[in-house]
């Protein structure tokens, strides 16, 4: 009796947190269908629910649409993702399954790094690719990722080297016997396998990259180029008085691909994570 009692306790009080916890997104969810005039009001729900907000805050940057800056956040982050799966799986391979002078160390390197908070990295980088002349373009986040670096660039390979280090190598010495290379060995026997993987780290690439506002504000310029972490920004910084319905409606927009990818593929994370090597 004394354990159901104190099972019971320990629930309505984790029911009782989470609600705490999740008062400002449903207040959040409640303000992006209420007029400026109720956002003030404390309840969840409007009185008056309204779409005005969505409709008006979709054209509210002048000479463009939060359509415009969805089409660049996809474009930047597709051209990062395609390069991060290609150039992060090749490293992790020649990691896992070649032999070369100072490996170890080299590896070891690829940790540091993954340990380096990115903030430190930061003002170097801007020098450098402000000398490439890459400022205002999208080569700061592109060249990186496909030199296997990049947001995340270090934790991808080493979650790819733990999945490689998992498939038995009497598949290589098969493929050697049949004449393949080192690189057709990637190609036609490890990339296949590594697909759980790969899924996985597409689902943290895209998420993390989705959410690099500092990144995308230190380096794109030009509002025709901003993603739309950016354009949030613009829309509070045009507006004399801003219209908070409206921008409660657009930044719901903008959380709205990376929450629908998470729940659709939650469990290709998990698998991808747990799983080491071949699946019988």
């Amino acid at each position: 009796m004394t354990w159901g009692r104190s099972r019971i306790l320990s629930h309505l009080f984790l029911i009782v947190l989470c609600l705490i916890l999740f008062y400002p997104i449903f207040w959040w969810l409640g303000a992006v269908f209420k007029t400026n005039a109720e956002l003030a009001s404390p309840g969840f729900w409007p009185q008056h629910p309204t779409l005005d907000n969505f409709v008006k805050g979709w054209t509210a940057i002048t000479g463009y649409t939060f359509g415009h800056f969805y089409l660049n956040s996809f474009r930047l982050i597709l051209s990062v993702l395609f390069t991060s799966l290609f150039s992060c799986s090749l490293v992790a391979f020649g990691f896992a399954r070649l032999n070369f002078p100072l490996k170890s160390f080299w590896f070891s390197i690829v940790l540091v790094t993954l340990m380096l908070p990115n903030q430190v990295t930061i003002v170097p980088q801007y020098v450098m690719f402000s000398k490439f002349g890459w400022i205002d373009t999208y080569l700061p986040f592109i060249v990186p990722h496909s030199l296997a670096g990049g947001v995340g660039g270090s934790f991808f390979i080493f979650m790819l080297v733990q999945f490689i280090r998992g498939i038995p190598h009497e598949l290589d010495e098969a493929a050697k016997i049949d004449g393949c290379s080192p690189f057709g060995i990637y190609w036609r026997i490890i990339l296949p396998l590594l697909v759980p993987a790969l899924i996985t780290m597409s689902i943290f690439c895209f998420l993390w990259n989705w959410d690099d506002f500092l990144g995308h504000m230190i380096y794109i310029q030009s509002i025709d180029k901003y993603t739309v972490g950016l354009a949030l920004k613009v829309f509070v910084d045009a507006q004399s008085s801003t219209p908070w319905g409206q921008l409660f409606a657009m930044s719901f927009l903008s959380i709205m691909p990376g929450t629908l990818i998470f729940f659709l593929a939650q469990r290709y994370i998990v698998e991808g994570m747990a799983t080491s090597g071949l699946k019988g």
